[in-house]
């Protein structure tokens, strides 16, 4: 008859040995125990980590042990549910074997290929960027090729916008138009037009200032008198005796 008390407190002191840093009991009865598994570092010294935890059954290791994700880091969703479903069949592959340190095994072996996959994630990530700014590059120096579908896209569009800025240089010029006024309609807004003039030609006579010393004495003038002209007729103002 197999003692299943014996055979799991012999592993326990084995695991104990084997983890020293990361081996925890959580309970005796029933034996329930946790093992921190961490990948080995990555190419920018990253690590992934999962803390396993374990419980005996009764008849364990006929009967496999109650395991569950005590907690994580940098781990996805997806690898959660893969570590899961590889210690669910690493535990059926091994019944009737204490088998803990097989488990705790195939995860850290899940764990570095999870880093590795993070960093063949990264380079292709890269290389994507570096493929995307590489045709950005050449969209910017070659430009779009010319097809007769978006040119005629183009066209239309062009056209469009021209019909539009015509519109609207026409409606500002009938707008203008309106709100020119006619010589008319400026005398019926302003009626002070008709008098403004007026009232500006007397201002400015009243201002002009005659210098008199222009202008000769009318006794200093020798005059021709017209009489001693023997052509001369008082009657015909048109005389004249220069004829």
């Amino acid at each position: 008859m197999t003692d299943y008390g014996e055979e799991q407190r012999n592993e326990l002191e084995a695991l104990e040995s084997i983890y020293p840093d990361s081996f925890t009991v959580l309970s005796e009865n029933p034996p329930s125990f946790t093992i921190t598994v961490t990948s080995e570092a990555g190419e920018n010294d990253e690590t992934v980590q999962t803390t396993l935890k374990f419980t005996y059954s009764e008849k364990y290791p006929d009967e496999a042990p109650l395991y569950e994700i005590f907690s994580q880091e940098n781990l996805e969703d997806n690898d959660v549910s893969d570590i899961l479903k590889l210690l669910a069949l690493q535990a059926e592959e091994n019944l009737g074997m204490v088998m803990i340190f097989t488990l705790v095994t195939a995860v850290q072996e899940k764990l570095n290929e999870i880093v590795d996959q993070i960093k063949t994630r990264r380079e292709e990530e890269k290389k994507q960027k570096e493929k995307e700014a590489e045709e950005a590059e050449k969209k910017l120096f070659h430009g779009t090729p010319v097809t007769i579908e978006n040119f005629l896209n183009w066209k239309a569009k062009f056209d469009a916008e021209l019909l539009e800025i015509k519109k609207k240089r026409m409606k500002e010029e009938e707008q203008a138009g309106k709100n020119k006024l006619s010589g008319k309609q400026l005398f019926e807004t302003d009626h002070n037009l008709d008098t403004s003039d007026i009232q500006f030609l007397e201002d400015a006579g009243n201002n002009v200032e005659v210098d008199e010393s222009l202008f000769q004495e009318m006794d200093d003038l020798e005059l021709e008198d017209d009489e001693d002209d023997p052509d001369y007729n008082p009657a015909d103002p048109g005389s004249d005796s220069t004829d």
